[in-house]
């Protein structure tokens, strides 16, 4: 299990021009382990999407023990990406594909006023939000739906049907959070159902009309696609 911040990476997911998290552990791997393999993310981040916890897999034929792997690989990381902990799986285990469900958080700096210290960690809304009309709009994503209205269009999945668990919406001061968890998320998903609240917020979509946004299965009648930089996958299931 790893938690990393995404700013420096375009996304986990490896590529042949640009520097992704997956690359860097799987170097990190080779330089503890002399074992050029892959790893196997629960997940396919985005870019500037950040991890508090991230699990993957990986075989090594090494007799390193589960500590050896925490603090040998901690020792050779940067400083933005951790490992938390490590287990020896049952064979044939999957990251991606034994993950049952996940949780992402949502962070939004609600002020006029920027914070240095929140600078690519929390997206920054000036205009007031009203975090109890957001928690309760936010019920309506609950539940079995097709979320093809609420997923990028360049989402390539067949099948948009999609099960979420918990929506909700807090404030601590003038930082607004906001908590989704699901069996499974589409291209942007999150994203899109936080632009879509924040237009309920501002006015631009009424909270009696999501039901039809869902139902409609079209994007444009949805909100904005906000940020990567507040979005947080927070907890993995399996």
């Amino acid at each position: 299990m790893m938690s990393y911040l995404g700013t420096n990476y375009h996304g986990f997911q490896r590529q042949d021009n640009a520097v992704t998290v997956q690359e860097t552990v799987e170097d990190a791997v080779y330089k503890l382990t002399g074992e050029k393999v892959p790893i196997f993310g629960c997940s396919r981040t985005d870019t500037g999407v950040h991890a508090n916890e991230f699990c993957f897999s990986v075989k090594l034929e090494s007799n390193i023990t589960e500590r050896g792997v925490v603090f040998g690989l901690n020792g050779i990381l940067p400083d933005d990406i951790s490992i938390k902990s490590a287990e020896i799986a049952p064979d044939g285990f999957h990251a991606r594909y034994d993950c049952k469900g996940k949780e992402y958080i949502y962070l939004i700096h609600n002020s006029e006023i920027k914070n240095p210290f929140y600078l690519d960690r929390a997206y920054r809304s000036w205009y007031p939000i009203d975090e109890k009309l957001l928690d309760g709009a936010a019920k309506v994503f609950v539940g079995t739906h097709d979320f093809k209205s609420l997923c990028s269009t360049e989402c390539d999945k067949e099948n948009t049907i999609r099960t979420i668990h918990r929506f909700s919406v807090d404030r601590e001061g003038d930082m607004v959070k906001m908590t989704v968890s699901g069996d499974g998320f589409l291209y942007n998903m999150v994203r899109i159902m936080v632009g879509t609240l924040l237009y309920v917020n501002d006015g631009k979509i009424k909270a009696e009309d999501l039901p039809d946004i869902i139902s409609k299965k079209s994007r444009i009648l949805a909100g904005k696609t906000v940020p990567p930089h507040g979005l947080y996958l927070n907890k993995v299931y399996y």
